[in-house]
C-alpha cells in the first residue's frame, strides 16, 4: 500500500515524499487504518518498523479534524537521543505544515526549552522528568493536549518512569477528549494495565520480532572465550571493513573499556553509556549518523531508539541479558528494506542468555566457525583500564587511585588464563569447556 492511497492532506504528503517514503511498512498500515480514523492504537512493534511516521502522521492528518482547542500534541520518550530523532523527523514531514515542534529533555538549561513554550508549541516531545519539571514551574501546560503518543513504553517501564508516566496522565485531559497511541516491544504488564487504565478501547497491533529479525538481517554467531572476543573482533573487522559498526556491551564499563581496546589496536571509535554528559553523547550521535565515525560502542541504555541510515553491522560484543534487547540491537541495521548484518560472540559469562533469544526470535541464529587466521594479535592484551566516566571513576579520584592504562596489576578476570592456555573457545562450548557457563546476575546497564 502506498501513502499516497490514504488520501492525506496535500502539504502533508510532500512532506512524506520528500523523505523518500513511497510504500507502508506492516506496522504502519496497521496502525494508520485505525488512528486516522480517530481510535486509539496499543502496538507491539520494534524500533526500525516505521512507527514514528506512523504517529506523526496520525498527529498531522488529524488536528485539522479535532476542535481547535484540543490540536496540541504530547509525545513522551524514554531517552533524550530518542526524544531529538522523533523531534527532527516531526519537522521533516511536517516541514510543509504550518505547525511549530519543541523538544524537551534533562540535562541542559531550561531557558531555550522555556523560550520555546513562550513562542507556542504544537507538538511537543519529550522525556518523563523534563516534561514535569516544565508543568511544575508553569511553563509547560498540558491542557489542550488532543494527542498523546507514549513510544517505547517498555523502555520507559524499565527505566523506572512508570511513576512519572502515571503523573503525566493524571495531567492530560481524560480519555473522551484525546486520542492516544502506546507503542512497545511488548505489550504485557504495566503496558497493558496503561492500556486499560488510561486508553479509550485500544485497538491492539502486533508485529512479531521473529519476522523483523530473521528475514531482514543476516545473523552470525561466534562462540569465543572471554580472552579472545577483542582478537575475534578485530579479526572480523578487517575480514568485513563494514562502512559503520554498532557495538553492544551489557556493563557501562565495559563498553568504555572496549573503546580504548578498539582504539589502541588503531581503530578509532566512541563510547556511548549513560554517564556521558548529554552534549557529549549528541555530539557522538550527530557525528555517527554524518558518517564522521565509523564505529561506535554503547550500552542498551545509551543506544535505544538509535536510527542511522545504512549502518553495515551490529555487533553484539555480549549477548544481552533480555532477549528483547537482541531484536532491538540488531534492528538498528536493515531498515527501511535495506541489508545488514549482525554478528554475535557468545562468549562463557554470557552463552546462558543464548537460548532464551532463539526461543524469542523462533530460529536458530547461524553459527560460524572461525579460523585460526580470523584471530587478530590483539596489542591491549593484558592492559587494565581504569574508567574516566561514572560513578567508578568518581569513587577512583576520590581516593585517589591512578587513571588510564597499564600493563600489570589486577587484570580484568576475563583476560586471566587459568591454566597458561589461550581460552579461545571451540565451536559451541561457550568458551573454556572444562568449566560450566556461569550464569550473569548483575543487571545490564
Amino acid at each position: 500500500m502506498t501513502f499516497e492511497e490514504l488520501q492525506l492532506d496535500p502539504s502533508l504528503l510532500r512532506g512524506i515524499k520528500d523523505m523518500g517514503f513511497t510504500e507502508l511498512t506492516p506496522v504502519q498500515e496497521k496502525t494508520l487504518a485505525l488512528s486516522l480514523a480517530g481510535k486509539d492504537v496499543a502496538a507491539q512493534s520494534q524500533t526500525g518498523t516505521g512507527k514514528t511516521a506512523a504517529f506523526l502522521i496520525t498527529i498531522f492528518q488529524r488536528q485539522k479534524a479535532v476542535a481547535a482547542a484540543w490540536r496540541k500534541a504530547l509525545i513522551i520518550a524514554p531517552t533524550r537521543e530518542l526524544a531529538v530523532q522523533i523531534e527532527a523527523e516531526a519537522r521533516q514531514i511536517g516541514r510543509h505544515l504550518n505547525l511549530r515542534t519543541a523538544c524537551f529533555y534533562g540535562g541542559v538549561g531550561y531557558n531555550r526549552q522555556e523560550a520555546a513554550l513562550k513562542k507556542g508549541v504544537d507538538i511537543m516531545v519529550g522525556t518523563p522528568g523534563r516534561l514535569l519539571d516544565l508543568e511544575q514551574k508553569g511553563t509547560l501546560s498540558m491542557k489542550g493536549i488532543g494527542f498523546l503518543v507514549i513510544d517505547e513504553a517498555d523502555r520507559l517501564f524499565d527505566m523506572g518512569f512508570l511513576p512519572d508516566i502515571r503523573r503525566i496522565l493524571r495531567r492530560v485531559p481524560a480519555v473522551e477528549y484525546r486520542q492516544t497511541m502506546l507503542f512497545s516491544a511488548t505489550l504485557s504488564g504495566p503496558a497493558l494495565q496503561i492500556a486499560r487504565e488510561h486508553m479509550n478501547q485500544p485497538e491492539k497491533i502486533a508485529i512479531t520480532p521473529e519476522k523483523i529479525t530473521v528475514d531482514a538481517v543476516h545473523q552470525e554467531l561466534y562462540h569465543v572465550g572471554s580472552r579472545d572476543k577483542v582478537s575475534l573482533l578485530l579479526g572480523i573487522l578487517k575480514r568485513d571493513r563494514p562502512r559503520s559498526v554498532l557495538i553492544f556491551t551489557n556493563m557501562k564499563r565495559d563498553a568504555e573499556r572496549l573503546s580504548r581496546r578498539l582504539e589502541l589496536n588503531g581503530y578509532a571509535n566512541e563510547f556511548l553509556t549513560g554517564d556521558l554528559a548529554q552534549s557529549k553523547r549528541q555530539h557522538i550521535l550527530d557525528d555517527f549518523k554524518a558518517g564522521k565515525e565509523k564505529i561506535v560502542v554503547a550500552t542498551d541504555v545509551a543506544a535505544r531508539g538509535l536510527h542511522i541510515d545504512d549502518l553495515d553491522m551490529v555487533v553484539n560484543y555480549d549477548l544481552p541479558g533480555e532477549s528483547e534487547n537482541y531484536v532491538h540491537r540488531i534492528g538498528r541495521t536493515a531498515r527501511a528494506g535495506k541489508s545488514g548484518k549482525a554478528v554475535t560472540l557468545a562468549c562463557e559469562k554470557w552463552v546462558l542468555n543464548l537460548d532464551p533469544i532463539q526461543e524469542l526470535i523462533n530460529a536458530k541464529i547461524p553459527v560460524v566457525f572461525p579460523e585460526d587466521d580470523l584471530f587478530q594479535r590483539d596489542k591491549s592484551r593484558g592492559m587494565v583500564f581504569k574508567p574516566r566516566y561514572g560513578e567508578a571513576a568518581d569513587r577512583d579520584r576520590r581516593s585517589g587511585r591512578p587513571h588510564g592504562a597499564s600493563s600489570h596489576g589486577d587484570r580484568p578476570r576475563g583476560d586471566r588464563p587459568r591454566d597458561g592456555r589461550p581460552l579461545r573457545g571451540r565451536p559451541g562450548s561457550g568458551g573454556n569447556s572444562s568449566r560450566r557457563p556461569r550464569q550473569e546476575h548483575r543487571r545490564p546497564s
